[in-house]
């Protein structure tokens, strides 16, 4: 018998068999890659370098985007009108005020000369105070990505532990957070969100605390059910006997067994916890209002759409729906690589 024929064959670990199976999801990929890309724009805005100043007015009231140039002059010439005949009157020989207008015209120019000349156009348009909408958007990333992660993790880790004790346990501990689960299910997700948001008021923290407090639910269900599967196999009663703590038989050899089910759900409530962020924020109960996300971007430009003014808009809707569709086509590769059921066509 030869030496290769000897070696025994080691099979792929969970993760780099799931990494393998993802790496053939073209949309997968493509998706991840938006993903990152995102990341680093968060990074970068993060860190000041980019949308820094997304407060400061460049542009004048509503400029427009520089694909479409500046808006038309339609001002006409001031102080004339038209006289007897069609010629040409100055008003300010027959408004008492007009002695004055020479004056007043050297004062504006003084202050125009001492203030910073405005931009007639932005890269994607400008705000009602001349902010920089396309600035404005990416901020408003950092911020409406970050409540989303942050409630996310927040949901999750409330979700798995009780999920865990329950299902681990039972007995009288299992009833009271089944009792607990249902109350939280028995009321709608929106207007539970409402209620919470009313009490804790407006804020990053407070909203990312809303999510977290009232989307553990369905992580919570999940997570029961794999440990009352898990709680009743061969290996763990093996570490039962050999002396595992309650603890270590639940975190150490269950959970890790379960990780697939925790991460799919983790990444499928970023986006939908970006989703309520919006929805608070546009109804005036997510952020502050001294910080910009898409939610706040979307509300200030339900008046402006009115007036034809639609880039703001239009820049906050193509900045979520990418990073929404990317994120929830990443989800589906990873809860396809991941599915134990493929581990046996490997």
């Amino acid at each position: 018998m030869t030496a290769a024929a000897g070696v025994t064959a080691r099979s792929q670990g969970v993760w780099r068999a799931a990494w393998a199976r993802y790496r053939r999801d073209r949309v997968g990929l493509v998706s991840l890659g938006i993903v990152a890309l995102y990341a680093l724009l968060l990074l970068a805005v993060a860190a000041g370098w980019v949308a820094g100043s997304w407060q400061d007015e460049r542009g004048v009231s509503y400029a427009r985007p520089h694909l479409l140039g500046p808006a038309p002059d339609s001002k006409g010439a001031e102080g004339a009108a038209a006289g007897p005949g069609g010629a040409a009157v100055d008003l300010r020989d027959i408004d008492p005020l007009g002695p004055r207008y020479d004056e007043w015209a050297a004062r504006a120019a003084q202050l125009s000369s001492e203030t910073p000349l405005r931009e007639a156009t932005l890269p994607a348009g400008g705000d009602r105070f001349g902010r920089d909408v396309l600035a404005k958007a990416m901020q408003g990333s950092l911020v409406s990505i970050q409540v989303g992660v942050l409630g996310a993790v927040c949901a999750t880790l409330i979700g798995t532990l009780l999920g865990a004790l329950g299902g681990f346990f039972g007995g009288r501990l299992g009833d009271a957070l089944e009792w607990l689960y249902n109350v939280f299910t028995s009321i709608p997700g929106i207007l539970l969100i409402f209620a919470f948001a009313a009490v804790t008021g407006r804020g990053i923290g407070s909203v990312v605390l809303i999510l977290g407090l009232t989307g553990w639910t369905g992580i919570y269900r999940l997570v029961r059910a794999e440990f009352m599967k898990h709680v009743v196999r061969e290996y763990l009663r093996a570490a039962e006997a050999i002396g595992a703590s309650a603890a270590s038989r639940m975190f150490r050899h269950i959970l890790p067994n379960v990780s697939h089910v925790v991460l799919v759900q983790l990444s499928i409530h970023v986006v939908g916890f970006i989703k309520y962020e919006v929805i608070l924020s546009y109804l005036g109960l997510g952020v502050s209002v001294d910080q910009v996300s898409w939610g706040t971007m979307l509300a200030e430009a339900q008046s402006e759409l009115i007036l034809g003014y639609w880039w703001q808009l239009a820049t906050a809707t193509a900045f979520m729906a990418l990073f929404v569709t990317a994120f929830s086509l990443m989800t589906d590769a990873l809860r396809d690589a991941l599915d134990p059921k493929l581990r046996g066509l490997e």
